[in-house]
């Protein structure tokens, strides 16, 4: 997966240079990505996708003086607007400033105004908490496009796992059944199929469950 990564990673980074006519943004990119968005390309982004499809990085935006701002990593899949920004890299998040603390502030602000669904991602989460932060870019990716299942699953038994990664959380039986309109004896029997497949995890219970999860 190392090599693999290392690879991909490099193809998609020379494809973005060569495809940059911006002068200012070629420069950037051929300065090579902060230590904190390749970590989140290595740990989370890659191992949950797969690829670098629709993946942007250090795009170009206007600020509110005019002037211009990069992002870490744009996710623009037909032209919808998706963000993900590290945050906590270095000395300097330790002694975060009022004035850069409002900065960051105006920044996200005037990105959500202009329609940009904003994912931060804190540095420590990536060392520390990787797979949540997977099955946090899997929701944001839902967000645009349908996420992918396994071919071998039905219409219904892929919509669980894709729910189930939309919420980011254990979920019910009833929860199941409201959401696909079926009963709550035959939601349970379809749960238990994705248990024994090893898509899901028993998240509470033993002799009856409660809650499911995401592997």
């Amino acid at each position: 997966m190392v090599e693999r990564f290392e690879q991909k990673y490099e193809e998609w980074l020379k494809e973005k240079i060569s495809e940059e006519k911006n002068h200012k943004r070629r420069e950037i990119l051929e300065k090579g990505l902060g230590h904190g968005t390749v970590e989140f390309l290595r740990k989370i982004w890659f191992p949950a996708v797969g690829n670098f499809d629709y993946l942007y990085p250090e795009w170009e935006v206007r600020d509110f003086n005019n002037g211009y701002r990069y992002l870490d990593l744009a996710y623009r899949p037909d032209d919808c607007m998706g963000c993900i920004e590290i945050q906590g890299y270095g000395p300097h998040a330790r002694d975060l400033d009022v004035r850069r603390f409002k900065d960051l502030c105006w920044r996200h602000s005037l990105l959500a105004l202009e329609g940009w669904t904003i994912l931060p991602i804190a540095y420590l989460s990536i060392v520390d908490e990787p797979k949540q932060c997977q099955q946090l870019v899997l929701a944001f990716i839902g967000k645009f496009i349908a996420i992918d299942t396994p071919s071998q699953l039905s219409c219904v038994e892929a919509e669980i796992i894709r729910f189930g990664r939309r919420i980011l959380r254990p979920f019910t039986p009833l929860e199941i059944a409201t959401h696909l309109r079926i009963s709550d004896r035959h939601a349970r029997r379809i749960l238990h199929r994705l248990v024994n497949s090893e898509l899901l995890w028993v998240a509470s219970g033993n002799e009856r469950i409660r809650t499911y999860k995401i592997r």
